[in-house]
């Protein structure tokens, strides 16, 4: 049986771990071609072999997407290497600091709009003529901080409100041409980003992260992979403008809610994709944690 994404082609932008890694693998499954984003020292390359001994058609393109050139030579590989364009999705992302504002760096404020603003702004606009040809569809990673706002790193959550009304402004204008865009807004996923170890979450911040969800515990990248490709197939076709919250309940919880769920219910699903790269999001990118 064809999968849903059988013959489609998508970009995918920081599929080298996490939850991109993830979107590659899950579409990879679903029959689409692919071509892989990240940044020099993400693993997209490794991502991308392992698809293709998979019998997946992938290829890789290293470069920082907030620059113009590199966003425009990326969206230029895909359709030369393919010959069309159907899905963009708009994942990559960062997650530099937590501290208050009136202690938050001016550097990791100006990469957090760079990764966060200006690489969907840019890769979206180079990715619109050739959606338009094919009906296509873009996707990018919003958040439940953005509907909320996150404390202790107030620029992250304002980044992601920036991309939720950017996403439903492209989905109203481009509606003539038949292109769909929808934002997936993700709450804590088992990433590097929500481990004290890997991320610039300190305990007490992971520890009231997971409470602070209906379901008590973190999400997978294979759940976001799951709700991806489905806006992605054609069995979402009538969702366009769409703030797709796949957040555990975040939005909706008060009190803590985590702290009542059974341990038994708190256990993550089993994955079915051979993920390698779950918690190397932030590999090289020195994250840091000011609070006092």
């Amino acid at each position: 049986m064809p999968g849903r994404l059988e013959g489609k082609v998508a970009v995918v932008t920081g599929a080298g771990t996490g939850i991109g890694e993830a979107i590659a693998h899950k579409f990879a499954a679903e029959g689409a071609r692919l071509l892989l984003a990240g940044l020099p020292d993400d693993p997209v390359d490794q991502v991308a072999r392992t698809l293709a001994a998979k019998g997946c058609d992938a290829d890789s393109f290293l470069g920082n997407l907030a620059e113009e050139q590199s966003a425009r030579a990326c969206i230029e590989q895909a359709v030369d290497r393919f010959g069309r364009l159907d899905i963009l999705i708009n994942n990559a992302g960062v997650f530099l600091e937590v501290a208050e504002c009136q202690d938050y760096s001016v550097e990791n404020f100006d990469l957090t709009i760079l990764n966060n603003v200006r690489s969907v702004f840019l890769m979206t606009k180079f990715a619109l003529p050739h959606l338009q040809k094919t009906r296509g569809v873009v996707l990018s990673a919003g958040s439940e901080a953005g509907e909320m706002g996150e404390p202790n790193n107030a620029p992250y959550g304002g980044t992601k409100a920036f991309v939720h009304a950017f996403m439903r402004g492209v989905a109203y204008e481009q509606g003539k041409y038949g292109v769909r865009a929808n934002c997936v807004c993700p709450g804590p996923i088992d990433t590097a980003w929500t481990h004290k170890e890997t991320g610039p979450m300190n305990e007490m911040m992971e520890e009231t992260t997971l409470a602070g969800t209906v379901l008590g515990r973190r999400g997978t990248p294979e759940e976001m992979a799951n709700v991806y490709a489905f806006l992605a197939s054609d069995e979402a076709s009538f969702v366009t403008g769409a703030l797709w919250f796949a957040d555990g309940g975040t939005t909706i919880a008060k009190g803590g809610p985590g702290k009542l769920v059974p341990a038994e219910f708190k256990i993550q699903p089993q994955p079915t994709l051979e993920l390698a790269h779950g918690h190397d999001g932030l590999k090289n990118k020195q994250p840091a944690n000011r609070l006092n």
